[in-house]
Formats: structure tokens, C-alpha cells, sequence
């Protein structure tokens, strides 16, 4: 099986190639440069360094958040594209499924989690277990203080992951036996979310697949606020 992987969800853009299992090329960049102008060049220029034309693709894979808004609906949009058009399978896999990947053979609990502004962060809880990272609670969008009080209660060796560990350090800190990602750990990496594809179930109608944004856009919540006070 081809595999396009495409991860435009958050700072890290991330496309990868698998065929087999067997990873043929991967290309990430970590700049806040504008994702939909580089997404599909990275794309086009990824599929021709490995020899593959998009005709050759068998499935198409997506990090489907949660994340950044305007990140999470250019690639999820550039993927359905694809799919449709190239009548190809569609599969999403969460954002921080993918991170998590990275704590493989962790022996406690892995927490990757994205920064969501406010004091909140959007977090996940994974374990290894019998050769896979496993969720062992659904990703949330949730205030920061009352997820680290939550996970103080596991008494467990925990492991952060996440590009805001500085931002965070002295409130993570607070965990008892608390370890933390090295740089590499931190970040997504579009092989994993091709690996990972390959694993599940394609989306059954790829009209109606959206992005797991786990909260409103901030225009769209402002709007529904000032029609509730009507």
C-alpha cells in the first residue's frame, strides 16, 4: 500500500510517503510560515523525489486534529481534495495520536498536548501496551491547572510531550515523577501518522469527514455569544 501522510495541524507541517510500511520519504519544516502556500509544493516535490506519481497513491492519511484552526482545515481540506479526485481512501488520525508515537516503549503514562491559548491546552493520555501506543483517555481541549491536578492523582511516571514544554515547565513541574520529551520527542512526524493510517479504517464518506477542532473557531464562538445575548 502507497501512503501520502499530511500533517498541516500545527506549527511542524509534516507530508511523508510510505509503501509497505517501508518509508520512501518524509519532509518536515518548524516555521510559522503560512501552511497553505507550502503544503501542496511539499507534496508535489515529495511524490517526485521518491518516484511516485499521485495516481500511484492508495490511501490518503490526515492528522485531523486537534490544533491549530486555520492549520487543521488547509490540510484537511488539501487531503479530501485529493481523495476525491484521485478516488482514492481517506483516513484521519488525531494530532496528538501521532505525538505520542514518539514515547513508544514508555513504560507510564505519555501525555503529549498542544498550547490552545487562554490557560488551556487541547491533551491526550496514551500507554504502551503489547507493542502499541493505546488512548487511555479522549483527547480534550481543558485548562491546564485542572488537567495537571488530574494527573497528579496517577502516581505514575509521566511523560510530557509538546513543543510549549517552556512555556508550561514550572506548572509541569508540579507532577510527581514527571519526565520530559527531548526536542525530537516534541514534535510530530508524518511517518508516524502514515504508519498509522495504514493501521485503521478509511473514512466512509469523505464529504463529511471534518477536522477535530474540540472547540469553536474564536470568530465563529464570539459569533454565537453575541447571538445568545439577543
Amino acid at each position: 500500500m502507497n501512503v501520502l501522510a499530511i500533517d498541516s495541524s500545527n506549527l511542524v507541517m509534516g507530508v511523508a510517503v510510505t509503501s509497505g510500511g517501508k518509508v520512501l520519504g518524509e519532509l518536515m519544516t518548524n516555521s510559522r510560515k503560512n501552511h497553505s502556500e507550502r503544503l501542496m509544493p511539499a507534496i508535489a516535490g515529495l511524490l517526485d523525489n521518491v518516484g511516485l506519481g499521485p495516481g500511484d497513491l492508495d490511501r490518503i492519511v490526515v492528522a485531523e486534529g486537534p490544533g491549530s484552526y486555520t492549520g487543521l482545515r488547509i490540510g484537511v481540506t488539501i487531503a479530501k481534495m485529493l481523495a476525491w479526485t484521485l478516488k482514492k481512501e481517506l483516513v484521519g488520525v488525531s494530532s496528538l495520536e501521532v505525538v505520542a508515537q514518539n514515547a513508544r516503549y514508555f513504560s507510564g503514562y505519555i501525555a503529549p498536548f498542544f498550547d490552545a491559548r487562554r490557560g488551556q491546552v487541547f491533551a491526550g493520555l496514551y500507554q504502551y501496551k503489547n507493542g502499541k501506543v493505546i488512548s487511555s483517555m479522549p483527547d480534550r481541549l481543558v485548562l491546564i491547572k485542572d488537567w495537571i491536578e488530574g494527573l497528579k492523582a496517577l502516581n505514575r511516571p509521566l511523560l510530557f510531550l509538546s513543543n510549549d514544554l517552556e512555556k508550561w515547565n514550572d506548572l509541569l513541574n508540579t507532577v510527581p515523577l514527571a519526565v520530559f520529551g527531548d526536542k525530537p520527542q516534541n514534535v510530530p512526524h508524518a511517518a508516524e501518522l502514515a504508519r498509522l493510517g495504514e493501521e485503521k479504517q478509511p473514512v466512509p464518506d469523505i464529504h463529511h469527514f471534518l477536522p477535530a477542532y474540540l472547540r469553536l473557531a474564536e470568530a465563529e464562538a464570539k459569533w454565537l455569544a453575541r447571538q445568545q445575548e439577543r
